[in-house]
């Protein structure tokens, strides 16, 4: 299976949203196919088995899917990196620009052992506001940031620029 071929003809392109101009990236047509699904998560797993990380940080929500899934796979924790008002506990709180707004992100202040190796995973890079939040969540906890792993990269909107002291890595790139 050349899985870049068959992300890029599983990925549905959603016009205006979820704002007028926006072209949104669609993901669940590769999780209605378990054969993509679990290739997906096959090469997500190859580039981050060699890291050793202690987490997988899943950013909300579609990052929980493949950090999850992920975590599991790999017999390691998930932390769930939300957004505000949806966990119980005391929390770090991070807000970023988007490419259509503002949005806040938090995390438990207790969800990461200090110096504990951490990798974030997420559907897509856009602007990399959220990607950097999430990762200053990750530090603010005490926790060293390995990896920002995306299953997509919109690459002419250059969030990586914002992410350059951090490793960042992508399975399909726009």
């Amino acid at each position: 299976m050349n899985l870049n071929k068959e992300l890029r003809s599983n990925i549905r392109d959603i016009v205006d949203f979820p704002k007028p101009g926006i072209v949104f990236k669609d993901i669940t047509p590769i999780l209605k196919k378990p054969e993509l699904f679990r290739a997906t998560l096959d090469i997500m797993g190859e580039k981050v088995t060699e890291l050793k990380p202690a987490y997988i940080c899943g950013i909300e929500s579609r990052g929980f899917i493949f950090g999850a899934a992920l975590a599991a796979d790999l017999g390691i924790g998930f932390i769930p990196i939300r957004k505000p008002g949806k966990l119980p506990y005391k929390t770090y709180s991070r807000s970023y620009e988007l490419e259509y707004g503002t949005n806040t992100l938090e995390i438990h202040t207790d969800a990461i052992y200090k110096n504990s190796n951490v990798v974030i995973i997420d559907d897509l890079l856009a602007t990399g506001g959220t990607a950097k939040a999430a990762a200053e969540l990750v530090e603010d906890c005490g926790g060293v940031v390995l990896q920002i792993l995306f299953v997509i990269e919109l690459s002419f909107l250059n969030g990586r620029n914002s992410l350059q002291k951090y490793k960042v890595d992508s399975l399909v790139c726009y």
